[in-house]
């Protein structure tokens, strides 16, 4: 009862209002801090990975990288012939006005389809590719006044940046759709579980501040690690699931000792008992979290960076309410209740039942009933139907969802298509890059063009290509053109065929040369090749941790190996579906989505990461109750049974809110985050519902006392029976 988590639930229970308003100080200044400093977003080099990001970097040194670049389409707005003098007019004034803006650095001639249906003009954007969608109004803009000029055509208009800017207003459009799902449905649930209105908005409201104080905090961290712009999506995914997750451990334990007490017990004894048990639990859990969190940073990638940065910030922030602002509001709705309590029994009135139940009820006694008569059979049978779900994962393909992957519903997505449609030859671009001394700029140019010499012969490129030379004649580029979209084979063929062929026998031959290839094609493949060659590193640190604080939990080398068995057989199973549903196009109609044929590079590595993460909660939660009956004396097969019956509600109404939180990201227009919102839902349900319900209980049972292996907390319990008061439960979980 003086552990950390108790002497500052403590002293919450006993000043409310200071830790209340604490609390709210702390949320203040988080967001007035991250207010004022801003947030630092990532650039372009942070995205860097592989041959294509060195190639970048050699061009961006000489001043030689590609500049962001919007495409303007010219047609017939009654969809018949072109007028070209009526177009070419267009494009003249078109292209008067974009050269006058300050963002554009140039404006390339107008370009005619082979159908003579469409003129293009393209125009290069000045500063940072990834600063350039903010830079797309200005031209829309003049878009928009030379289309009025000209209301006979058709003026629209495409290009990266405003795909970009139209996928984050899509993907903040998303995310109001998932809060407007999400938050109700939690409410509802949480009104269930405790039977209040009150009640249930305390998890909400601390989640919901956890997430404002992270959204501050994760601004002010970005200038350590700067943002990719996944930060505020992670922290709500994953603030709202933990934030009422901690909350409920907290409070529903609360109830229970409230329950068992019978009015014998103060607010703030029986939040000291709650914080000795449930909020060690909360305590480890976030630890287990932010440490199998951190291994993201292992991947070496801004993304991944971002994605563990919101994580940790807004899993810490959660902690911390749960501990200091929790106790203190538990403590006014306690003398509230108690408080009617008195003036129902001055009136003659019987007191009213407080929720907090612990034998599971009829619904969780069934599902534990195969576990508990017939282990070894239950044991056998969940695990095959895990591993049924496993084998789709044998045919897993994993891709990086390009540009052509995003939703149609973006308006510069569809004007995308009538672009490829229009101008094929234009699809894709790659960018050939060499460095060498200056003595040898005639004998790279020379390379260069046999280059595209015999790029030009080959089917898998068009004629086009274009060399150009840095001023003090180190650095040279060549862009070669793909007739063939940017996701196709025939694209990652024509890399292959560029790497692989053309560049060894040119470029190569030349003493001392650096060179590579980079384009969007070269960044689609080298990215999860990058990621698959972290994998190693990351998951092995992953098991590592998750094994290690397994151990410190409840200091059992076996639970420790247990742990990390069951979440490795949970998350292959959610990634095995994952596949079966995403890889095929059966579900396409089902959950509005385009298949692809592949998962998204970062899905498997941020379940696997995410998912060993949020289990500790249901195993420190589910386990240290097990334990904690142990220490009381309670025979080992007993305590699991009673320890699962006693945390059941907990532990469904913290999958519900989870499922729902992520089930809520299936509803969005982006694949990647349709696929990870999926595979979370799906990963959390089998996690909760079959490897703590069925697989668990089994394993336990059946290795009895050898569970606790090194330690022996039975015999502890016997050694020292008379240090423990009957009416009050043993606390130490460790």
């Amino acid at each position: 009862m003086n552990s950390l988590s108790v002497r500052v639930a403590r002293w919450s229970a006993r000043h409310p209002w200071r830790a209340i308003a604490g609390w709210l100080v702390f949320v203040a200044l988080c967001l007035g801090a991250g207010s004022a400093v801003g947030t630092n977003s990532a650039k372009t080099a942070d995205y860097r990975v592989g041959e294509a990001g060195r190639a970048e970097t050699l061009a961006a040194e000489a001043h030689l990288e590609r500049r962001a670049a919007e495409q303007v389409l010219i047609s017939s707005r009654s969809g018949g012939a072109l007028d070209e003098g009526a177009a070419r007019a267009a494009a003249e004034d078109l292209t008067d006005r974009m050269r006058r803006l300050p963002e554009v650095a140039g404006v390339a001639d107008p370009l005619l389809s082979g159908n003579r249906q469409t003129l293009m003009v393209e125009v290069a954007l000045k500063g940072e590719e990834r600063d350039a969608k903010d830079k797309v109004d200005a031209l829309v803009a003049q878009t928009s006044a030379v289309q009025k000029s000209h209301p006979g055509l058709l003026l629209e208009e495409t290009g990266s940046p405003s795909v970009s800017k139209g996928v984050d207003q899509q993907r903040s459009d998303d995310l109001a759709l998932s809060e407007a799902i999400t938050l109700p449905v939690t409410l509802v649930t949480l009104m269930v579980v405790f039977g209040s209105v009150t009640m249930a908005g305390v998890p909400l409201l601390l989640a919901l501040s956890s997430i404002a104080a992270a959204v501050g905090l994760s601004m002010v961290v970005s200038h350590l690690s700067p943002d990719a712009g996944v930060g505020t999506n992670v922290i709500l995914m994953i603030g709202l699931a933990v934030g009422v997750d901690y909350t409920l451990f907290y409070l529903k334990r609360e109830r229970e000792e409230r329950a068992r007490s019978g009015g014998r017990l103060s607010s703030e004894a029986l939040v000291e008992l709650a914080a000795a048990t449930s909020g060690r639990a909360v305590v480890v859990s976030g630890l287990a979290v932010v440490a199998s969190t951190a291994t993201l940073y292992l991947a070496s990638d801004v993304i991944f960076s971002s994605l563990a940065t919101g994580t940790i910030v807004v899993v810490l922030v959660a902690v911390a309410s749960s501990l200091t602002a929790l106790p203190a509001l538990l403590v006014k709705l306690g003398r509230r209740a108690e408080r009617r309590a008195l003036r129902r029994a001055e009136r003659g009135k019987p007191a009213r039942r407080v929720r907090g139940g612990t034998n599971g009820g009829r619904v969780w006694n069934a599902l534990l009933r195969p576990a508990a008569r017939h282990p070894l059979a239950t044991l056998c049978v969940s695990v095959v139907a895990l591993l049924a779900l496993v084998v789709p994962l044998a045919g897993l393909k994993i891709t990086e969802m390009s540009r052509d992957t995003h939703s149609r519903d973006i308006p510069a997505m569809q004007v995308y298509d009538r672009l490829n449609e229009a101008f094929p030859e234009q699809r894709v671009t790659h960018q050939v890059v060499v460095r060498a001394d200056a003595s040898r700029s005639p004998e790279v140019g020379g390379a260069l063009r046999e280059v595209a010499r015999r790029a030009a012969a080959d089917p898998l490129f068009t004629d086009a290509s274009r060399i150009r030379s840095s001023a003090d004649g180190r650095t040279s580029t060549l862009e070669l053109k793909v007739p063939h979209l940017g996701n196709s084979d025939e694209a990652y063929e024509s890399l292959d065929r560029l790497r692989d062929d053309l560049l060894p026998a040119t470029v190569g031959r030349i003493t001392g040369a650096e060179y590579g290839v980079s384009g969007d094609v070269a960044r689609y493949a080298d990215y999860p090749a990058h990621q698959n060659g972290k994998l190693p590193l990351v998951l092995g640190a992953l098991l590592l941790v998750t094994f290690a604080m397994t151990v410190y939990a409840f200091r059992s080398v076996v639970l420790g190996l247990l742990g990390v068995g069951l979440n490795l057989l949970s998350a292959a199973a959610a990634l095995g579906l994952l596949v079966l549903v995403f890889q095929g196009t059966w579900a396409e109609g089902l959950l509005d989505f385009r298949s692809t044929g592949s998962i998204g590079s970062r899905v498997p590595l941020f379940l696997f990461v995410i998912l060993f993460g949020l289990s500790m909660d249901y195993q420190v939660f589910v386990v240290s109750r097990i334990r904690e009956a142990v220490l009381a004396g309670v025979p080992t097969r007993q305590a699991v049974l009673d320890g699962i019956r006693s945390s059941a509600s907990v532990v469904t109404s913290a999958a519900v809110v989870m499922t729902t939180v992520f089930t809520s990201f299936v509803f969005l227009h982006i694949i990647e985050m349709k696929q990870m919102g999926f595979v979370l839902a799906a990963a959390v349900l089998i996690d909760a519902f079959v490897v703590r319900v069925m697989v668990l209980p089994a394993a336990m049972l059946l290795l009895g006392e050898a569970s606790w292996w090194p330690s022996r907390p039975g015999r502890r319990a016997a050694a020292a029976p008379e240090k423990r008061s009957p009416s009050r439960p043993a606390v130490d979980v460790r």
